[in-house]
């Protein structure tokens, strides 16, 4: 088989913890690589699977907010975009006053 090399930088403990996992399903990180490298070329897209993505503690304290600000009726809701972009424009009038 031809090949060709690629050198990645990546973060140490992303390589080791990557090549643990592979090895724990049964592949090389090599094997993996070049798995998604053929799946790029084949489909010109660029896909993750965030399933176990663990949000932030700043995005995990947004969400609490705006959860509480909407039980406590502290939103606001247009019937279209244009009235939306007309509210942020009297905000900002109202901010520029100030």
């Amino acid at each position: 088989m031809n090949t060709a090399i690629i050198n990645v930088k990546t973060d140490p403990k992303v390589k080791a913890e990557a090549q643990e996992i592979a090895a724990s399903l049964g592949f090389s990180l090599s094997s993996l690589i070049n798995a998604y490298l053929k799946q790029l070329a084949r489909t010109k897209a660029v896909s993750f699977d965030l399933v176990s993505y663990e949000p932030s503690d700043y995005l995990v304290k947004t969400i609490k907010k705006a959860e509480a600000d909407r039980k406590a009726g502290r939103l606001y809701s247009f019937p279209s975009g244009k009235k939306a972009l007309e509210f942020l424009d009297s905000v900002i009038d109202e901010s520029n006053k100030s």
